[in-house]
């Protein structure tokens, strides 16, 4: 409290950081983004080079089973723009955003064909996908980042 004409104005504490919490979060962000790009380019070898008949067979697979063939070509951009694109920090929210409804579709794709557990291929890994792509949405880029998204304004408190 300051004073001021003799009565007691409130002031604004100025935000403190003692033990570099920010800047764990900020390096935890980082953490995120690298592991969601190596993810997506884990999977994108998987597809291109170990599963039997590659990138064609994942395709027709999806064909098959009754999805138009956008999805497949939104599928493999998504994941393109997730390999590319978090790793080193090039709008990384967008690429997090943009891949979002990948995961919920494979969620759903999985869930209705096996269930929800991950020990019989079900829909909880890419549940965890998700909930983390939400997450660096949220958390944003973190440091290094070539090309930082903009910040996100509506969950800043006014």
């Amino acid at each position: 409290m300051t004073k001021r004409a003799g009565l007691p104005q409130p002031t604004r504490p100025l935000p403190r950081d003692p033990a570099g919490e920010l800047a764990d979060r900020a390096y935890g962000a980082l953490a995120l983004r690298l592991l969601l790009g190596a993810l997506f380019i884990a999977h994108l070898y998987w597809k291109f080079a170990v599963l039997p008949g590659g990138l064609g067979a994942c395709w027709a697979g999806l064909e098959r089973s009754g999805y138009p063939a956008v999805v497949p070509a939104y599928v493999l951009s998504a994941e393109l723009a997730g390999a590319l694109l978090l790793i080193p920090g090039v709008l990384t929210r967008y690429a997090a955003l943009y891949a979002m409804p990948m995961m919920a579709g494979a969620s759903q794709f999985w869930l209705i064909r096996n269930g929800f557990y991950f020990t019989h291929a079900g829909a909880e890994l890419p549940l965890v996908w998700l909930a983390l792509l939400g997450l660096q949405v949220v958390l944003g880029d973190g440091p290094l980042a070539l090309a930082p998204s903009p910040k996100l304004r509506m969950l800043r408190p006014a």
